[in-house]
């Protein structure tokens, strides 16, 4: 199981006081959402309009307290294939930097950041996507990490990790997490500090007995005494990931400054020295706590569940109550820390601490130590405080420090974790990235964000933007998505901890009521001599001579100066360039949905094409309700951006400047929820935007007129400039991006590394150039745009029209391909070895990647199953072997060319060379399918997985297609090594790096294979050399981008004359459409099933005069339905003797529709590689065969009829 420490290591919604019962509902002005009616569940639960689910609470005899949750609405399937674009998010508000890469690197750094095995240009990995028709469970124990023992700090997080080690009734150490894979499920669980939860979802048909099994972990886990150790590894890795990360480290320092005593000076992670060393050496047996633990603190009354599927609330009431009931309750009382109030009420929280991070930043933390909020949860003082304290528009924090080129990001408030609010205590920050001057005038800095407090407390409470604020949530909530059931009910569970059941969905969601006494009073604390101040920069080391015991932090503790002491005290002036925020006019007022322009389609269709652009279209109304977003996405391709290292530099530059420059007029429209996000993507500029429809043409419209009349001055340029060397440092001490760097570097020799970017920068560019680059790109364009949502035809045009008039550019001199090839590598075992850029790092990555070339889809499919590997994988490397915690097998379409590499996160104890060769044991001994055809059933909401193809699979092909794959032997091994103790390289860091946190990034270090095993593969030291003689797969697609899996059709069933028929009409478009390119023999029959249907199959026969060269399976999918031929056109494109059939059809194959079965069939063309002369074809049916001439003719009359 992956278990994910929230905070251990994530963000979890608000603690409130959970040791009294949810506070009474307060009283209130009208209801801000409709409630349900009786008959349909519980009345006084509030939820959103739109949410078509239904709800009833019940409470156990043993106090266990439920939700259930009954999602039995019908929703439309032929409006479904809506996707959504990436997150176009700014990202989370949160405490931790490495969640708020936005906000400490600035916006934007998209092409080099987000999930390195997701979001590669060129590479398409396929992870299997929950559908929102899974059943879903969750459950939130009150009880985390501020109960631990102070002696063994982190065992309420290793508790977590053993209750998943089988139990009394299914005693299989890791038989939950293999039953949910078998059935398509996955989950996880995290430790906060008031709470722990765990969640898990599946198909729905086996929900039932998931739950059953789930439950016994809270009912009698086995706990074995053996699996202590192994599981204690897992702790101790999720450790050693943390450590490199500065916002988990500042974290733990900022509570240390806590009272003696205090539960928030807790370590809550836990690792081998807490739980194993330290009590071994006290004579402390850390398995007995464990259970005694659990015995205490897991207990029927602490807990809040869960559920969600499509049963009735009825039958999951009868589910839960026979299955949970077991649930032992001690009748202990709960455990309360509400008396602790005020930890952070000492001599040194009022103080300067200057921090040595990992990573090259500067950055400002200001925290306030404030009394626990929760209780105020209709006023919500901090969401309104941290609303203007993050405010970008004119008159903001932010606003005035860009302009002095003080600052690149700001973000605060409270992220609403454990750690931030709680019962004995609440925190407010404001965390802003500083620039170099920023960071040598950061007194200055400070007292702009007090001028603004300040200026606050002295207007008081706005209750205009108050309602603006509420108006937005409101807005948000009423037309809110459906969320993953998993996600959802993680919420839930929590929310019952914490609200009163009226507001278990809206507790945290809306706004109540303005409360000016609240908010001032919250206000009134946050001054400077109640402030904290952090100061992280690498100009801070030698300076510090403290330590933090287990994180290793360098810091230290100064008083504040006294001119800012005795500042600070006094009545100081406010700065006039500080002020409010005016009215926003990107508000939606105009939440109808528009009437169809157009024949509505299953997939986008191309509405505009031109030398200049092209524009896919496609209108939804997704789920048959009022659901008024839009999604735009649009990638201005140009030709100069891969010239060179120096212009991908400058095109960085360019897209991070663009979006300074729309940060103060354009932030309005993101407050309004009008997400945008600019992406330097690995051929030009990507342009997505977000949300309700009404006001969107008015951001797009500022974001192009921006981009057309781009400027900079010296001042932002050099700051930029600064900015982006840090972040291409940060990246490559990365050892997942490293590895990632390493290997595309050798598949794609053509593709410019980030180390050369780097050094591109380091050797200094000039703004000239960059305006210079700005021109160029602009000057020849190519801009294709898709716009999906609630929007009519002709104004999605008007979009792309937007960009044709603005930017002026002229078509583009050549076609520019947007992948880069990849190498055809030797049938040959290669490894390149490199030492981790990061010596604070001790975390090492292996990836042993398997090439596998051009392959039809059938081969893709195959490769999937692979994707099944996960959980037999973990348990193997990670729980019986513990040689790391993260494990990622996977299969990658990397620009068309079929591949499975295989990325593992080592811990420090294990070796690259070790894991390695325990990878190939492992891939020696998998197998199975059965798995991948049971999630590939659940009904999905995405882009149709249908997956009777996958039906036929046997085991037998997925070994033979796994035993051809390791018999050609195209592997690349790529080891990242990090510098932990098990580790035996030679270190090529030099003395004076070894006693510093920043080394050499420019190269790489090259590491000799280290164990005779390794010594059989090819070693790659020279990465250009090795690449250059190696041949290139050409540019390859391997399925159509609106098509999913095999050809398809819909016949009706009346008799098999009739099917005969239809066959028959179906061989002569298709051999219609043939004869413009080749002419094949093509052959169907109909063919009875066991069953009682029949089976059409398609075939063709190259005969002996087609000279053809590598024949392709063309896959589409064609839909035929009773009255027509071809539900969409029929498209031909004809290229070097090679048809493409593009084919829009319905996914979907409704069960309910009778007369009609579905096959499976294949249609196949030839690629000829110069012209030929075939003989005259012949249409063939079972033994009968007939002239060419004499289809076309019948073919034509068909399709004239079809028309009209």
């Amino acid at each position: 199981m992956h278990h994910n420490s929230r905070s251990v290591g994530g963000s979890s919604p608000p603690a409130a006081d959970l040791r009294d019962p949810p506070p009474p509902a307060e009283p209130r002005g009208p209801d801000p959402c409709p409630r349900q009616d009786q008959d349909q569940g519980d009345p006084d639960i509030c939820k959103s309009p739109n949410d078509l689910k239904n709800y009833r609470y019940l409470e156990l005899s043993n106090g266990l307290r439920i939700l259930l949750i009954s999602d039995q609405s019908v929703r439309s399937e032929s409006c479904s294939s809506l996707q959504r674009p990436e997150d176009v998010s700014r990202g989370s508000q949160e405490f931790r930097e490495e969640q708020s890469q936005a906000s400490e690197e600035g916006d934007s750094w998209s092409s080099e950041e987000g999930d390195s095995w997701s979001s590669e240009e060129g590479e398409d990995m396929r992870p299997w996507k929950p559908s929102d028709k899974q059943a879903a469970a969750a459950l939130c124990v009150a009880v985390g990490s501020f109960s631990d023992p102070d002696e063994l700090p982190g065992l309420a997080h290793f508790l977590e990790h053993m209750v998943f080690m089988g139990s009394q009734k299914y005693p299989e150490e890791n038989g939950f997490d293999a039953f949910l894979k078998n059935h398509g499920g996955s989950d996880n669980a995290f430790t906060d500090c008031e709470r722990t939860v765990f969640y898990f979802d599946i198909k729905k048909q086996y929900f039932r007995e998931a739950l059953d099994r789930w439950a016994q972990f809270f009912v009698c886990p086995l706990m074995i005494e053996d699996a202590v150790d192994r599981e204690l590894e897992a702790v101790d890795s999720e450790f050693q990931l943390a450590r490199p990360s500065d916002s988990q480290r500042k974290e733990m320092l900022f509570g240390t400054l806590a009272k003696p005593g205090h539960p928030m000076g807790k370590f809550p992670w836990g690792n081998t020295q807490s739980l194993k060393l330290e009590p071994r050496e006290k004579g402390i047996n850390v398995y007995e706590h464990l259970r005694q633990f659990w015995r205490r603190y897991y207990t029927a009354q602490y807990m809040t569940l869960a559920v969600q599927s499509r049963e009735s609330l009825d039958t999951l009431e009868q589910w839960v109550t026979n299955i949970f009931i077991h649930v032992p309750n001690n009748g202990e009382p709960p455990v309360d820390f509400s008396h602790l109030q005020n930890p952070f009420d000492t001599p040194d929280f009022n103080k300067l601490y200057r921090v040595v991070p990992v990573k090259k930043v500067h950055a400002l933390t200001i925290s306030w130590a404030l009394p626990p909020q929760a209780k105020h949860y209709r006023v919500k003082p901090l969401h309104y405080i941290s609303w203007l304290i993050e405010h970008e528009g004119k008159g903001s924090i932010l606003s005035l420090l860009r302009k002095k080129c003080g600052a690149l990001a700001l973000f605060g408030g409270n992220c609403e974790s454990g750690f931030e609010q709680n019962s004995t205590f609440s925190i407010f920050f404001v965390s802003i990235t500083l620039t170099d001057k920023g960071f040598a005038n950061f007194y200055l800095v400070a007292h702009v964000v007090f001028q603004y407090l300040k200026m606050l407390q002295t207007l008081g409470p706005q209750q205009r933007i108050y309602e603006e604020i509420q108006k937005i949530l409101d807005n948000d909530f009423r037309y809110q998505e459906q969320m993953d059931p998993a996600d959802f009910v993680q919420g839930v569970c929590e929310n019952m901890q914490r609200f009163p059941k009226e507001h278990f969905l809206t507790g945290n969601e809306l706004l109540f009521e303005f409360n000016s006494e609240v908010i001032s009073s919250a206000l009134s604390l946050l001054t400077p001599l109640r402030a904290n101040l952090m100061l992280l920069s690498p100009e801070n080391q030698g300076q510090c001579d403290l330590t933090e015991k287990w994180f290793g932090t360098s810091y230290s503790k100064e008083d504040l100066p006294q001119y800012w002491s005795e500042l600070w005290a006094s009545d100081f002036e406010l700065n006039p360039d500080l002020q409010l925020p005016g009215p926003n006019r990107f508000i939606t007022s105009d939440f109808s949905l528009r009437d169809a322009d157009r024949k509505q389609t299953q997939f986008p269709e191309l509405v505009e094409s031109s030398r200049r652009g092209a524009l896919w279209y496609k209108k939804d109304s997704t789920f048959n309700i009022p659901k008024v977003r839009t999604h735009i996405r649009f990638h201005l391709i140009s030709p100069v951006v891969q010239r060179s290292p120096e212009n991908l530099v400058f095109f960085d530059l360019l897209v991070n400047i663009l979006a300074h420059n729309l940060s103060e007029p354009a932030f309005d429209a993101r407050v309004a929820l009008l997400d945008y996000k600019l992406v330097a993507s690995e051929h030009g500029l990507v342009i997505q935007l977000q949300g309700f429809n009404h006001k969107l043409p008015l951001l797009l419209k500022l974001i192009v007129s921006h981009l057309a009349n781009f400027t900079s001055d010296s001042s932002v340029f050099e700051v930029f400039c600064e900015q982006l060397k840090k972040v291409y440092y940060n990246q490559l001490l990365k050892p997942e991006r490293l590895g990632k760097e390493v290997r595309l570097q050798i598949l794609q020799p053509r593709r410019w590394p980030l180390i050369l970017k780097h050094q591109a920068l380091v050797q200094g560019l000039s703004l000239d150039r960059l305006l210079d680059f700005v021109s160029e790109f602009k000057r020849h364009l190519f801009v294709e745009g898709l716009v999906q949502g609630n929007v009519t035809c002709q104004e999605s045009k008007k979009f792309l029209q937007y960009f044709l008039d603005e930017l002026q550019f002229q078509p583009l001199p050549a076609e520019v391909p947007v992948q880069f090839q990849v190498v055809k590598l030797p049938q040959k075992h290669f490894l390149c070895k490199v030492k981790s850029l990061n010596p604070d790092n001790a975390n090492s990555e292996v990836t042993v990647y398997y090439q596998c070339g051009v392959k039809p889809l059938k081969q893709h499919a195959l490769m999937e199953l692979w994707s099944q590997m996960e959980e037999p994988c973990f348990d193997y490397l990670r729980t019986k072997e513990t040689l790391g915690y993260q494990v990622f097998p996977s299969y990658r379409n990397t620009s068309g060319i079929l591949d499975f590499p295989s990325p593992w996160k080592l811990w420090p104890q294990s070796s690259a060379r070790v894991v390695e060769s325990k990878i190939e044991a492992f891939l020696q001994a998998f197998g199975g399918v059965e798995a991948l055809v049971k999630q590939k059933q659940s009904e999905d909401s995405n882009l149709g997985e249908e997956v009777d193809a996958l039906l036929s699979f046997s085991q037998n092909d997925l070994k033979s297609c796994f035993d051809q794959l390791r018999q050609e032997n195209r592997k690349l091994s790529v080891h990242v090594v990090g510098f932990g103790a098990e580790e035996d390289d030679t270190s090529p860091v030099s003395p004076a790096e070894a006693t510093s946190s920043y080394t050499d990034v420019n190269k790489l270090h090259f590491l000799p294979a280290s164990s005779p095993w390794l010594r059989e593969a090819t070693p790659i030291r020279d990465i250009a050399a090795f690449t250059a003689d190696l041949p290139l797969h050409p540019f390859h697609k391997t399925k159509l981008s609106m098509f999913q899996n095999w050809t398809r059709f819909k016949i009706p069933t009346h008799g098999f004359t009739t099917s005969v028929v239809w066959c028959l009409a179906l061989v002569m478009l298709l051999q219609a459409a043939l004869s413009f390119a080749h002419t094949t023999p093509l052959q169907c029959e109909a063919v009875h099933r066991p069953d009682g249907s029949l089976e059409y199959r398609l075939s063709p026969d190259p005969g002996p005069d087609c000279v053809g060269r590598s024949w392709q399976t063309l896959e589409n999918r064609i839909s035929i339905t009773q009255g027509s031929i071809f539900n969409q056109t029929l498209v031909q494109n004809v290229t070097n003797a090679s048809l493409i059939l593009k084919v829009c059809m319905d996914t979907y194959f409704s069960a309910q529709c009778p007369g009609f079965v579905e096959a499976n069939c294949t249609f196949n063309c030839s690629s000829v590689t110069r012209p030929v002369t075939v003989p005259q074809p012949k249409i063939c049916i079972g033994s009968s065969c007939f002239d060419r001439t004499y289809f076309i003719v019948v073919t034509v009359l068909l399709a004239a009829s079809v028309l009209l």
